[in-house]
């Protein structure tokens, strides 16, 4: 939600500047994620004076220029060369200066080119600057000739200070769903004067009168519980075109884009009070009547972006007195107008309506539709019962000043059930144990009655039930229970003015230098079995024939066991692979079909030593932590809502991805593996060190167990990520401009792999290159014998700007440059 400082200072005095309001503002719960300069006119009339002219005389080569001297406040008068016919001796004008940067307006729309002042000859005539037209400097359309003001500000005055274009600011709130009631510059406002006690100044609707009652309308509601109040009036003889200036201003400073005077102040009300409003053409209401009431099932319904809808039974309408339901609907209650009888230039006549729906019922329109606009975004959520009348007045009053007209018709207020104060009984000992310190009573009742929340039937302590019954206006949607109640004490009295106690405990806040490995693994391990893994644990003895068949890639001798309890189990195991396929043959022959486990668990071997002494050599005994991965089968069981695929290898690298991510190890090298271990199959190195081998298991090792599936295989090195682990996270903030992205298909050597396409990308391009993908592998006869085609997409963004076309296309340039030159790539266009 968007709030304009200089709008909120229409309610509140304000003499903190828009940071410190914005703090102050956080500090009560409405969170403010950012602040933003928004210039009246763009580039806030820099450099531009209010000057005076001191002669003027035709210029000699020009009959449509004249030779000015003007009194800018320099201290020596400027030399300007004018073409505008009403320039004359003795006018207050509008002067920019040398170096000064105009933003004109577009007479066809939209921006047009900036126009920096020069010291410049114009036929031979020496010029100084530029004596502005009010197209010139944005503040208009003219450009019949230079703007002649009819004042005595001394000569230099700043235009933007005489044109009073002070900046505003954008004050950008996180608006929590509880807290609709400061979805208005009133609302925020009201967390301000609970804060600082100022006073808040209300918009006065004294001036408010009927004109006459000579155009009334007969208005029912029959959906009471849907519409708990409806109020509405009419307003007759107005003229419906383009609103005044500071209507549009206020509008825009909050980033909402006029229409015309009369739906401006619509707008403009509920983004002032909170209470949204709609305006209908009356001369399009059909029999003179309003009626509030639910359509047929199905009833067809144009809305005002010309979309037609299908309406549900339960859909709140406002509808006029055709009794064919496909002709009634003219406004979907709360949420969106209809098309036909909408405000347009030819109205003048308007029904003004302001009500108060059940959240419920419009919430549940806007989820069938999906339809949100600013008006739903309130009644969903809780509007004020109380407030449809004083905000009908309020824009009946601004619609009579930007578009005239008469009202025409008494108010209806149909409020049949009046809404009750939510009474809440509040107890002191709980607002003291949940807030931990004693706030003095006094205080305590400060703030809630600045928060429109008044204390009834109070107990006075030391009784031992002291405390009242919190009376809560009905706006305060959120605030129903005690503990409620004593979240808006605490918020207003401040959280940071609540000391720490001497005993409170503060061990989780500091930092371990030490890992703890066994809490660690046992996250590791809820990852895993989160993402369908189970853990399995086996024996450490394990067969010396499975040595034999990987004896290479053993890292030394096997530790024997003096005494074995048989030949199968008289060595320990060197590696976790063969206890998971023994696992897999175990659960397949019992007809578990799809597996997927995880174990952790210590290897050993001896390893061969010299003893730096004697020379003398020696073995010594290397007991190491791994964690391993094993995948057979499908990756999920059968369904009717989707076919049955088998694992392959990139499901054990995604889970491998994930283990490492957890483990804040995002960087890493990859090569093809040579390990006898795997068919096929990749090794990730951490600073040139292996962590992590995956791949296909030979399937000369699948036959010694028996196993005739195809099996996937990882091999953690445990310790290895143990030490590359910091335990620290790394924070970014979320990038404020937006990525790009863009695909090549390269045409390559088989030999060439994709991790070389993406190490040779991010040396390209340091900077803007964020990641590389591969989403295609194409091998074909019309490529070529040896060929294979990548298709390759590369994301882009700078942290610190919007990326433009003329700095991508030189980025990719490079990039295929690097591809052709360093893998020999063809690039497919």
């Amino acid at each position: 939600m968007t709030i304009s400082y200089k709008w909120l200072q229409q309610f509140i005095e304000l003499t903190e500047d828009p940071e410190q309001v914005g703090k102050m503002l956080t500090s009560t719960g409405l969170e403010v994620e950012g602040i933003e300069r928004v210039e009246a006119v763009k580039g806030g009339l820099e450099g531009v004076v209010i000057g005076e002219v001191l002669t003027c005389e035709r210029h000699p080569d020009a009959d449509k220029l004249s030779l000015t001297t003007v009194d800018a406040g320099t201290g020596t008068p400027l030399n300007i060369v004018c073409g505008a016919p009403n320039v004359a001796a003795g006018q207050r004008v509008v002067v920019a200066l040398v170096g000064a940067t105009l933003y004109p307006t577009n007479p066809n729309g939209g921006p047009a080119e900036p126009l920096t002042i020069k010291k410049a000859k114009i036929r031979g005539a020496a010029s100084e600057g530029m004596i502005c037209a009010e197209d010139e400097i944005g503040l208009g359309h003219s450009h019949a000739g230079i703007l002649v003001l009819d004042t005595d500000v001394p000569n230099g005055t700043p235009a933007a200070e005489y044109f009073k274009l002070q900046p505003d600011y954008q004050i950008e709130i996180g608006l929590t769903p509880n807290r609709i009631d400061a979805a208005s510059h009133m609302g925020v406002a009201r967390d301000l004067h609970a804060l600082t006690g100022r006073s808040i100044t209300l918009p006065s609707v004294d001036a408010f009168r009927v004109d006459s009652t000579d155009f009334p309308l007969d208005v029912q509601v029959e959906a009471t519980e849907a519409c708990p109040r409806y109020a509405g009036l009419t307003i007759s003889g107005l003229t419906v075109q383009e609103s005044p200036d500071w209507l549009k201003q206020r509008l825009l400073s909050i980033g909402l884009t006029p229409i015309n005077n009369v739906v401006d102040v619509t707008n403009f009300v509920c983004h002032d009070l909170g209470q949204p409003l709609h305006a209908f053409d009356a001369d399009q209401i059909e029999g003179g009547k309003v009626v509030v009431k639910t359509l047929p099932e199905g009833t067809p319904f144009v809305t005002l972006d010309g979309t037609e809808r299908q309406l549900k039974a339960t859909d709140l309408m406002i509808c006029n007195g055709n009794p064919n339901p496909a002709e009634a609907g003219m406004c979907i209650a709360g949420v969106f107008g209809g098309k036909k009888s909408g405000v347009s230039e030819q109205t003048t006549r308007i029904f003004l309506e302001s009500a108060h729906f059940s959240a419920a019922s419009v919430r549940q329109t806007v989820q069938h539709h999906d339809l949100r606009t600013d008006a739903s975004f309130r009644f969903e959520r809780g509007t004020d019962p109380n407030l449809p009348v004083y905000a009908l007045q309020r824009a009946a009053l601004l619609i009579q000043e930007v578009a005239g007209g008469q009202i025409s018709s008494d108010i209806v207020d149909i409020y049949p059930t009046p809404v009750a104060p939510f009474r809440v009984p509040v107890r002191y000992r709980n607002i003291d144990r949940l807030i931990g310190i004693q706030i003095d009573r006094a205080e305590i009742a400060r703030i809630l009655n600045a928060l429109d929340i008044q204390l009834d039937e109070v107990v006075s302590e030391p009784a031992p039930n002291a405390g009242f019954i919190a009376v809560v206006p009905p706006y305060r949607v959120d605030v129903t229970r005690e503990a409620d109640v004593i979240e808006e004490i605490l918020r207003i009295y401040g959280v940071d003015n609540v000391p720490l106690s001497a005993t409170l405990r503060a061990d989780s806040l500091s930092e371990f230098p030490t890992i703890d490995v066994n809490q660690l693994q046992g996250r590791i391990g809820e990852i895993l079995a989160g993402n369908g893994f189970y853990e399995i644990m086996s024996l450490s003895l394990t067969r010396p024939a499975y040595h034999d068949a990987i004896r290479s890639a053993l890292p030394g001798a096997d530790v024997t066991l003096l005494n074995p309890l048989s030949d199968e189990l008289s060595v320990m195991r060197q590696t976790l692979l063969f206890s998971a396929l023994e696992a897999m043959v175990y659960n397949l022959n019992r007809r578990q079909k799809d597996l997927a486990f995880f174990e952790f668990g210590k290897v050993y071997h001896q390893k061969e030593t010299t003893d730096p002494q004697t020379g003398a050599a020696g073995r010594k005994y290397v007991e190491t932590m791994r964690l391993s991965l094993a995948m057979v089968g499908n990756r999920q069981a059968e369904s009717w809502q989707q076919k049955t695929q088998p694992v392959t290898f990139h499901d054990l690298a995604a889970a491998v991805q994930r283990v490492l991510s957890s483990l804040r190890v995002r960087s890493f090298d990859s090569q093809p593996t040579d390990s006898p271990l795997f068919q096929y199959g990749l090794t990730y190195s951490v600073n040139k060190k292996p962590v992590v081998s995956l791949g296909l298991v030979n399937p000369k090792l699948t036959k010694l167990v028996d196993l005739k599936q195809p099996v996937f295989y990882a091999d953690f090195d445990w310790q290895a990520l143990m030490k590359a682990y910091s335990g620290k996270a790394k924070y970014e903030e979320v990038p404020r401009f937006p990525d790009v992205r863009r695909d090549l298909s390269l045409v390559l050597d088989k030999a060439v792999t994709f991790d070389q396409i993406s190490k040779l990308a991010h040396q390209t391009e340091r900077k803007l290159l964020r990641s590389v993908g591969v989403f295609d592998v194409y091998e074909g006869e019309n490529l070529g014998a040896g060929k294979k085609s990548y298709s390759v997409s590369f994301t882009l963004q700078d942290p610190t700007q919007t990326l433009n076309d003329a700095v991508i296309d030189k980025t990719m340039q490079r990039l295929m440059g690097a591809f052709e030159r360093d893998l020999g790539a063809v690039i497919r266009k």
